[in-house]
């Protein structure tokens, strides 16, 4: 077998040991079933993995998950840590969509109420909220509202009356991650981010409305006020161009830099500097500027989409009981402790379509959830269902506190286009009880369900090994793309 070629070591573990030849520093570790992994051996998915285990600094080993694609550099679904001290910092193992991420609401409507009038609200919620490629956003921010948005995230879309502190409590760092610094981000950012704050965008973002289908885990669902038959709306959306930008100039940045750190790589695209370093320090502080944009764009789609329930259902938010049960980003890098060769280590962990989900117990989880574990949300296609999940000790273990962050793709946006229509496409989702309203025919298209791997396979995967358990399956009736 060749040193490149993957071995299984375990169920629904396979691992390519580290290679001197192939300047591989770690082991990959890939965690996929049969059929996950072939398709991850279709594309340049399990290579991608490999050169990461080339870059400088990297510990334990290079994770690919089990919604793992071909990306930019970093494959999409994939994990890697790197010493706090002496490791690197990657542009590319965060991704062009800084904090792409998901927040789920819950009500009380049941999927009855809600299906009597589904095209009213979809058309509603449609209406309401900005998407598409370059869509703007209802709000004009100066030069220094931008500054407090990048700073402030969540927080200031609350203090401008978009939702309630209750929302910043159930978000990944609270919304607001420490140490933004708006003067590491550039002009050409700033102009394409300020007018687009509060849009959804267009490609794999989305609004859904959805049912509770099933219950897996009785106690999680119910600290959570998920009730079987009740209606979730889940979001999934990020920085837009703003963060984008961000990781345009920085990938430049990084690859102008590589060679004053005398840093060679397998891959360009995995364009990196020394965490520590003036350029590692600015690129954390701008990524940590889109971040914040991100949860307080995700924020104010919040307050709108409450504000359509309310119209079409004329019912209070509190009658509806719109709660916010949890956002979290899935492109993300941040310095976290864990646990390697036994003992403690401070790494700067990079998430590139991969989602956190600790234990219960880590201080990172937000208080209400602490004592139960992270809730980990799972959106799988518009024509398939989501999913809930639980952070498990497990995942400490196998994959830096990390689980998938989606379904993952399996066929292009070119490829959908040419092998489907938008007729096709809404009939074969009205077929299954479920009304899109979207932007544009490609907004349909590209995203057909056929495009993206088998969500409940991916879910097992975790499920089984432990990394993230099932709590609840939620199964759309109502989608908004751009």
């Amino acid at each position: 077998m060749s040193s490149t070629a993957p071995r299984k070591i375990g169920e629904n573990q396979y691992q390519i040991d580290a290679d001197s030849n192939l300047e591989m520093k770690v082991p990959v570790r890939i965690y996929a079933d049969e059929p996950l992994m072939q398709k991850m051996l279709s594309d340049r998915t399990i290579m991608q993995a490999r050169n990461v285990a080339s870059i400088p600094g990297i510990v334990g080993h290079s994770v690919v998950l089990p919604d793992g694609h071909e990306g930019y550099g970093f494959p999409v679904g994939g994990v890697a840590a790197m010493d706090a001290e002496e490791g690197m910092i990657s542009p590319g193992g965060v991704g062009y969509d800084i904090n792409c991420g998901v927040r789920l609401l819950r009500s009380n409507l049941t999927e009855q109420t809600v299906r009597s009038k589904l095209k009213e609200l979809v058309t509603d919620l449609f209406s309401s909220i900005p998407s598409g490629v370059g869509s703007k956003g209802a709000v004009k921010l100066t030069h220094s509202e931008l500054d407090e948005v990048l700073v402030k995230g969540v927080n200031w879309a609350i203090d401008h009356g978009y939702g309630s502190s209750d929302d910043a409590d159930v978000c990944e760092e609270n919304g607001q991650i420490q140490n933004a610094d708006p003067n590491k981000v550039s002009d050409k950012a700033r102009k394409r981010g300020a007018p687009q704050l509060g849009s959804l965008g267009s490609g794999n973002h989305f609004l859904e409305v959805q049912k509770v289908d099933e219950i897996h885990d009785e106690e999680a669902a119910k600290r959570m006020g998920i009730e079987e038959g009740t209606i979730t709306i889940l979001i999934h959306c990020g920085s837009r161009g703003f963060g984008h930008q961000v990781c345009s100039d920085y990938l430049r940045v990084s690859e102008q830099a590589m060679e004053k750190y005398d840093i060679h790589l397998p891959d360009r695209e995995l364009a990196c500097v020394p965490n520590n370093s003036e350029e590692g320090e600015s690129y954390r502080k701008a990524m940590f500027s889109a971040l914040n944009f991100a949860w307080s764009n995700r924020q104010m789609l919040t307050h709108w989409t409450r504000n359509s329930f309310q119209r079409v259902f004329n019912q209070s938010e509190s009658d509806l009981d719109m709660k916010l049960v949890y956002d979290v980003a899935h492109n993300i890098a941040k310095i976290e402790k864990h646990k390697v060769d036994g003992k403690d280590r401070n790494l700067i962990v990079h998430r590139k379509g991969a989602t956190r989900a600790f234990p219960a117990n880590r201080n990172e989880i937000p208080t209400r959830y602490r004592d139960l574990g992270q809730p980990v949300l799972v959106p799988g296609s518009m024509g398939t269902a989501s999913w809930i999940l639980l952070g498990q000790p497990n995942s400490m273990n196998l994959s830096f506190g990390s689980t998938a962050h989606g379904a993952g793709r399996t066929m292009s946006r070119s490829k959908a286009r040419r092998n489907f229509t938008e007729d096709d496409v809404k009939k074969s989702l009205n077929d299954k009880g479920i009304f899109i309203k979207a932007l544009t025919r490609d907004g349909v298209v590209e995203e057909t369900p056929q495009a993206y791997k088998d969500v409940d396979a991916v879910v097992n995967v975790s499920h089984n090994l432990g990394i993230a358990t099932k709590v609840a399956k939620l199964v759309p009736i109502g989608v908004i793309k751009g």
